[in-house]
C-alpha cells in the first residue's frame, strides 16, 4: 500500500492508494500522516482497515496536487558521502562513520511543487536519495536490529543543495547549502517497511530528460538500520522525523554535468517508492 497525502498546501488529507489504482481516505482513521499517527500504530490500523473495506473511497484523487506523504517532520537528517563512488566524485574517501548533517523540517516540499533556486544561487545541485520514516522514537538504541522496529518506512527523496554555500571557503558550511526553502521534496508516497526491502532499490535521477545517476541502495556504506542506531547515539528520533541515506554519484558536483537553472526539469525516483517532477524557477521572480 502507498499512503499519501493529497491536496492544496497546507491543507492535505490523509489518503492510501491500493495495487488496484484505488485511492481510499484515511480521514476515518487520522486528521494527518504524522508523527503521532505513526507511532500509535497508524500503518497496521490503515492495513486493518483495507481489509475490512471500512475506508471511503476517495474520489476525484487523480487531480488532486500530491502533497509531501509525512506531515512536516520535527527532523530532518541528511546523512552525507553515503555511497563510495559519490565520495570520490566529492574528492572524498569512503567515511569510515556516518557523516550526519541537519536539515531544517520547513525544507520539505512536495514531489511536483515547483521548486526555487535561491537568488543568488550558481552552483544548485539535485541529489536522489532513500529517506527513511521514523516510527517510534529512538534514543540510544542498543544495536542495528533494534533500529529496525523504529523504520515505519520509506519514500524517495530529492536534496537539493547549493554548492558555493556548502563547501567553499572558511564560511562554507553543510546547514546554509542544505537549508534552502523547498530543497527537501518527499515522496510521492510512504510504502511500509515490512513491504518493500530497503536495502535494495534501484535509485536514478534525470535533468530535462538526460540521465544523471543510476544506482541502487544495496551500494550504500551504511544501511537504514545501521544509520538510525548511528543517529540516536546522538540525538532522539521522533516519530514521524526523515533521515536522508545519502545520494549516489553522478551529481553537478562532479564536474560532469552543469548545475540547474531556471526552467530546468529534475526527475527523480526510487523504484517502488515513486517518482518526483520538479519545475526549477528562480526565487523571487514567478514560478
Amino acid at each position: 500500500m502507498k499512503i499519501m497525502r493529497l491536496g492544496e498546501k497546507g491543507k492535505e488529507q490523509p489518503a492510501v492508494m491500493v495495487p488496484s489504482g484505488r485511492y481510499y481516505s484515511l480521514l476515518p482513521l487520522t486528521p494527518d500522516v504524522d508523527g503521532e499517527f505513526l507511532a500509535s500504530g497508524g500503518v497496521d490500523k490503515v492495513r486493518h482497515a483495507l481489509e475490512a473495506g471500512s475506508l471511503p473511497e476517495l474520489e476525484g484523487a487523480e487531480s488532486l496536487r500530491v502533497g509531501p506523504p509525512i506531515a512536516r517532520p520535527g527532523s530532518v537528517v541528511g546523512i552525507g558521502m553515503n555511497y563510495a563512488a559519490h565520495a570520490a566524485e566529492s574528492g572524498s574517501a569512503p567515511p569510515e562513520i556516518p557523516v550526519v548533517f541537519l536539515k531544517p523540517g520547513n525544507t520539505v516540499a512536495g514531489p511536483f511543487d515547483a521548486a526555487p533556486i535561491p537568488p543568488n544561487s550558481s552552483r544548485y545541485d539535485w541529489e536522489v536519495e532513500l529517506g527513511i520514516v521514523i516510527g517510534r522514537e529512538a534514543s540510544y538504541l542498543e544495536s542495528p536490529s533494534q533500529a529496525e522496529d523504529c523504520i515505519a518506512g520509506y519514500v524517495t527523496a530529492n536534496d537539493l543543495s547549493e554548492r558555493e554555500y556548502q563547501l567553499p571557503g572558511a564560511a562554507g558550511q553543510w546547514t546554509k547549502g542544505k537549508s534552502l526553502p523547498g530543497s527537501t521534496p518527499l515522496g510521492p508516497w510512504l510504502v511500509p517497511a515490512g513491504e518493500i526491502d530497503g536495502g535494495n532499490l534501484p535509485l536514478r535521477s534525470w535533468v530535462n530528460g538526460e540521465p544523471r545517476q543510476d544506482s541502487c541502495t544495496s551500494e550504500l556504506i551504511f544501511d537504514a538500520a545501521t544509520l538510525v542506531h548511528h543517529c540516536s547515539q546522538y540525538m532522539r528520533l521522533e516519530p514521524g522525523d526523515v533521515v536522508l541515506t545519502g545520494t549516489p554519484e553522478g551529481v553537478a558536483l562532479s564536474g560532469r554535468f552543469p548545475y540547474l537553472q531556471p526552467g530546468d526539469v529534475v526527475e527523480v525516483e526510487v523504484v517502488g517508492l515513486g517518482r518526483q517532477r520538479l519545475g526549477l524557477f528562480r526565487a523571487g521572480e514567478s514560478g
